[in-house]
């Protein structure tokens, strides 16, 4: 015979057991609710998968963009470029590893203002979601549409706040840091940005001419005293082309300048600028960073080194 106190035992088991399974499986949905390290958040603009400890896959566009931005980011974001060392973003063609990292970005920075031609379309077949960072955002002038507002490090200090804003709005948790990072590195641009003007005075001012491959070095002539005297391109993108006519009316430009150099953008094609040079007896200089950084051993391996080889190279040229 079993005792009675058994018989409870035996009963009571299962009914705890239950119990227990009730309570585990609670719990368990209430641990589904809670923010996990990544959360699928839609953005209004940009849907966008968010990361609370961290942003995962951001590039920016080119390489002088990608400096900037890891400037701000510090060592929170790894940002890396998507354009290679040397290649002109005008004429970027992106290739099928490119569409693999476009798909995979989280956030993608770009210059804007028209540089990026093709970018819209590369996005749609890499079928992105990512949020987009536009570095130079209410700088765009529809009279005046010239993208290379970086040549001018104050519009820079531009960049970092639009730049500064997006991380925070994707990246709240990292805000301390994006505004720390970038209130150092806008002091940082501020130094260029007076280091340029005293290697630029050095100049006399009716000597700062230049003549360049295309029209890239518009808001770089206004800030420092140069005038352009032209361009081989006739045109902000440097795969526009020219007409025999523009080119003979360059010829007699220079010469009835002075102008001492053509300056030549890494990547660019030579042949005109050798044509224009032995029609009008100057030299060219084909060492110009404008559109992209050197490798890490090279003359511009950061933005601020480009700003001022730029400078040397032009200082060097003209005295």
């Amino acid at each position: 015979m079993i005792k009675k106190n058994k018989i409870k035992k035996f009963y009571l088991f299962p009914i705890v057991l239950i119990l227990f399974l009730v309570i585990l499986n609670i719990n368990a949905c209430k641990n589904s609710n809670t923010e996990s390290p990544i959360n699928n958040i839609s953005d209004s603009k940009n849907n966008i998968t968010k990361v609370n400890e961290k942003i995962k896959d951001a590039i920016a566009v080119e390489t002088f963009l990608a400096d900037i931005s890891q400037n701000i980011a510090g060592e929170r974001l790894d940002i890396t470029p998507l354009i290679p060392i040397g290649i002109d973003p005008h004429e970027f063609e992106p290739t099928p590893d490119d569409f693999t990292k476009i798909s995979k970005s989280q956030l993608i920075i770009i210059n804007g203002g028209g540089l990026e031609g093709w970018l819209e379309k590369a996005l749609k077949n890499a079928g992105s979601n990512a949020y987009i960072i536009n570095a130079s955002e209410d700088l765009g002038d529809a009279k005046n549409p010239d993208p290379h507002y970086w040549l001018d490090p104050n519009y820079v200090i531009d960049y970092v706040k639009n730049i500064r804003d997006g991380l925070i709005k994707e990246d709240p948790q990292g805000k301390d840091i994006y505004l720390k990072n970038s209130e150092n590195y806008i002091s940082r641009l501020k130094d260029l940005d007076n280091w340029i003007k005293n290697e630029v005075s050095i100049i006399p001012e009716d000597k700062r001419l230049l003549v360049t491959n295309h029209e890239s070095m518009g808001y770089f002539a206004k800030r420092y005293g140069f005038k352009i005297i032209g361009t081989i391109i006739p045109n902000v993108s440097s795969d526009a082309s020219v007409s025999a006519k523009e080119f003979a009316d360059l010829v007699e430009k220079i010469k009835a300048s002075g102008a001492k150099a053509i300056f030549l953008e890494t990547g660019s094609n030579p042949v005109l600028a050798k044509q224009l040079a032995d029609e009008t007896g100057i030299k060219v200089i084909y060492n110009l960073y404008t559109h992209s950084l050197s490798d890490k051993n090279g003359e511009a391996p950061t933005y601020i080194d480009m700003m001022k080889f730029i400078t040397k190279v032009i200082v060097d040229s003209l005295k």
